[in-house]
C-alpha cells in the first residue's frame, strides 16, 4: 500500500494529477491550469513533487501485480536527456510485447546490463531466451549473467539471440515512451527522470492491459490500495 499520510490534498486528487501527467502530453504548468479549471488550486512545483514522490512507489506495485509474462525476452535501450547529457533507458518486453521491466542508467556497459538483468529476473523469473541487437554491452551482460548462474550451481542458461528482426518488437515499443518524453525537453535530475519514467512506463503497461481491463485511471488508482 502506498502511503499518502501527511498529504495536504485528498489521495484521489494526487492520483489523478500524477496519472494525468505521466499519461498525457502536458507540462506541469498545463496541468496546473487544468486542475484550476476544476477548482483545485495547486502549484506546478507541487505537482512535480507528487510525481517524484509517488510515481516510483506505484510502479513498484505495478511490477508485482502485472499479468504473467512469457520467458522469451527482447532487450534494448533508448536514450533520454538528463541535465543536458544522454542517459540510457534500458527496457525489455516479452515476445508478445508485454513490458517486463525498465531501468534508467547513466552508463551503457556490462555492469549496467547485469544490474538490469538482475532486476528483471527478480520480478519476472529466469527467462528461457533473450534477443538483443549487436550491442557489445548487452552481449557481455548476458554472458556475465550466464557465468553467474553457472557459478551458483544452476543448470539453466539464458539462450542469447543477436537479431535485429527479433528485437523489432521492443524497438517499436520505445515509441510509446518517447512520444510522452519528447515534449518534456529533458530532465533536470536523475531522480526526477527516474520517477517520471516509472510513471510513464506504468501508464504504458495499463494501456497494454497488463494491469487488467476497464478504466485506465481506476487501474492506476488501484495500485495505491
Amino acid at each position: 500500500m502506498v502511503s499518502f499520510k501527511g498529504a495536504q490534498f485528498p489521495r484521489d486528487v494526487i492520483l489523478h494529477a500524477v496519472f494525468f501527467y505521466v499519461r498525457y502530453a502536458v507540462s506541469y504548468r498545463d496541468l496546473e491550469e487544468i486542475l484550476a479549471e476544476r477548482g483545485v488550486r495547486v502549484d506546478h512545483a507541487t505537482l512535480n513533487r507528487w510525481v517524484v514522490k509517488y510515481a516510483s512507489a506505484l510502479a513498484a506495485v505495478a511490477q508485482r501485480r502485472k499479468a504473467r509474462t512469457a520467458p522469451s525476452w527482447r532487450l534494448d535501450e533508448t536514450y533520454v536527456k538528463v541535465r543536458g547529457d544522454w542517459c540510457y533507458l534500458y527496457r525489455a518486453v516479452d515476445l508478445h510485447g508485454q513490458t517486463l521491466d525498465f531501468m534508467l542508467s547513466e552508463h551503457r556497459d556490462e555492469t549496467a546490463v547485469l544490474r538490469f538483468l538482475a532486476k528483471m529476473i527478480s520480478s519476472n523469473g529466469l527467462p528461457r531466451a533473450c534477443a538483443i541487437d549487436k550491442s557489445g554491452a548487452n552481449t557481455a551482460g548476458l554472458k556475465g549473467m550466464n557465468a553467474a548462474l553457472a557459478k551458483a550451481g544452476s543448470d539453466r542458461k539464458i539462450r542469447v539471440y543477436r537479431s535485429k528482426y527479433l528485437n523489432n518488437i521492443v524497438e517499436q515499443d520505445h515509441r510509446g515512451i518517447k512520444r510522452r518524453i519528447r515534449p518534456m525537453m529533458g530532465f533536470k535530475s536523475l531522480r526526477s527522470a527516474t520517477a517520471t519514467l516509472d510513471g510513464i512506463e506504468t501508464a504504458h503497461m495499463i494501456r497494454k492491459g497488463q494491469l487488467g481491463s476497464g478504466c485506465p485511471f481506476a487501474a492506476y488508482a488501484s495500485l495505491a490500495a
